[in-house]
């Protein structure tokens, strides 16, 4: 599925190209940004932006995913941040600007600016475009058993350690010095022997 002037729907799941996802729920935008940071967990976890309060910190990452599910709610200066670090920023993280409706709406009612959209017009994503919903739920269920595969496989892995970690560990004997061992025989034989005189005192 082609996007027009840009990027592939496909190609903007696994590339480092931020990007702009309109349409859809927000629950399905939500869910591509989670496949996105599939592709890229071993940069960290999704991030999610919701308020303009906590988009410097999020901006600040050098790698990773940052989704913001609705772009438009956080204002024109928040926008003109994100701006500045898609132009400026050598190292930032892949963001996901979500955006309610589509982007022609947007930039109409002037809940989106222009030179936002503008830097991102080559990679943006409408989740309502035709087939591509079906699509989408087709992958996300692939996804799904890849990540509960993965899980598994990362249980096995740990149980198999913790079972060596158990065989590996010495005994408590074995791991005493010949001086403590010689030190518990005394006060062993010593317990034994003042045993019977505390009970001839009684």
């Amino acid at each position: 599925m082609v996007i027009p002037r840009g990027y592939r729907e496909e190609e903007l799941v696994t590339n480092r190209a931020s990007l702009l996802l309109y349409g859809g729920t927000e629950e399905e935008r939500r869910s591509w940004a989670q496949e996105t940071a599939f592709h890229f967990e071993h940069e960290g976890a999704l991030l999610e932006v919701r308020q303009a309060s906590e988009l410097g910190e999020a901006l600040k990452r050098p790698k990773g995913v940052v989704f913001i599910s609705d772009v438009s709610k956080l204002g024109r200066e928040a926008q003109g941040q994100i701006l500045r670090c898609l132009q400026m920023q050598e190292e930032r993280p892949k963001l996901v600007l979500g955006m309610t409706g589509s982007a022609e709406g947007a930039l109409e009612r002037g809940t989106l600016r222009e030179d936002l959209h503008y830097r991102l017009h080559q990679a943006q994503v409408d989740l309502t475009a035709p087939g591509l919903r079906e699509a989408l739920k087709k992958r996300w269920a692939t996804l799904a058993e890849k990540r509960a595969a993965k899980a598994a496989a990362e249980r096995e892995e740990a149980e198999r350690a913790r079972q060596a970690a158990l065989v590996r560990k010495p005994g408590t004997v074995t791991r005493l010095m010949p001086e403590q061992r010689k030190a518990q025989g005394k006060a062993s034989s010593t317990s034994t022997k003042t045993a019977p005189r505390k009970a001839s005192r009684r």
